[in-house]
């Protein structure tokens, strides 16, 4: 397999993962150490966190 397919392989094996923890997570309760609570309205990458979730109703820049 030529790097360019691993990569595409890998690339694909992220988004699949993805989008199974965006329809396991999207609506489900959360109650952040902080004491906020509120669903999952979002699942993105970061690059420095890895996955990350937003909350409905609060600041996005108070992402977890």
């Amino acid at each position: 397999m030529s790097a360019s397919g691993t990569g595409d392989k890998r690339a694909m094996n992220i988004l699949r993962e993805l989008h199974e923890a965006e329809e396991e997570l999207i609506g489900k309760a959360v109650v952040l150490t902080d004491g906020k609570a509120g669903a999952i309205d979002g699942v993105f990458l970061d690059d420095e966190h890895g996955l990350r979730i937003s909350i409905a109703g609060h600041d996005p820049s108070h992402r977890v």
